[in-house]
């Protein structure tokens, strides 16, 4: 696995995102869906809500190349598509920290490399308002050691060991996978009576 195929830490500006349960239907709205591929996503992350609220944190010209994502509870609930942890990967968005996340969200951001770390209420609180009054300053997401750093505070996070091991090896892309194993495969699929006649 090459180096950047690794997920170990994760540093950058952060933007915040306040509120709870904000499903993927805002994140990418429904009539976006219709494309082939998930180019040009990226341009409508939030649209109905940047369009809504004008000071949306996505419209706000100091939260611009933002790399870590800061939410509250049950970010990325309700329909499991892919789409929206494609756009917010393709926005710019490289990690992201919140008190909890939809399982499936969850799920579809592990199938991309893009790692989702749970941190408490109170950390979540205090992140969220030190990046508000201080966007230029650097968090750090650190998936090995299970920590977010800002300044010198550092707050112990959560994350899945099976998740964690992905990112840091390199495999949470499962087609990747099975790829690199292709002769391993093949071996196998050749000893199975069902597959070469009995």
């Amino acid at each position: 696995m090459r180096q950047d195929d690794l997920r170990r830490r994760i540093a950058g500006r952060a933007i915040p995102l306040p509120g709870n349960d904000i499903d993927t239907d805002r994140i990418i709205p429904a009539r976006f869906l219709k494309c082939i591929t998930f180019e040009g996503l990226e341009a409508h992350v939030f649209e109905d809500d940047r369009r809504q609220m004008p000071d949306h944190p996505f419209n706000q010209a100091r939260y611009q190349g933002a790399t870590i994502l800061v939410v509250g509870q049950n970010f990325g609930c309700g329909s499991s598509r892919e789409h929206a942890p494609e756009a917010l990967r393709r926005w710019g968005i490289r990690g992201i920290v919140g008190e909890s996340f939809a399982e499936i969200f969850f799920g579809n951001c592990t199938a991309i490399g893009l790692p989702c770390l749970t941190l408490d209420a109170e950390g979540v609180a205090w992140l969220g308002g030190v990046v508000s009054r201080r966007p230029e300053q650097e968090v750090l997401l650190d998936v090995e050691d299970r920590l977010v750093r800002l300044d010198e505070r550092i707050f112990p996070t959560m994350i899945p060991d099976g998740v964690r091991n992905q990112l840091l090896t390199g495999t949470w892309n499962a087609m990747g996978v099975l790829l690199e194993a292709r002769d391993e495969i093949d071996r196998v699929a050749r000893s199975l009576p069902y597959v070469n006649g009995y």
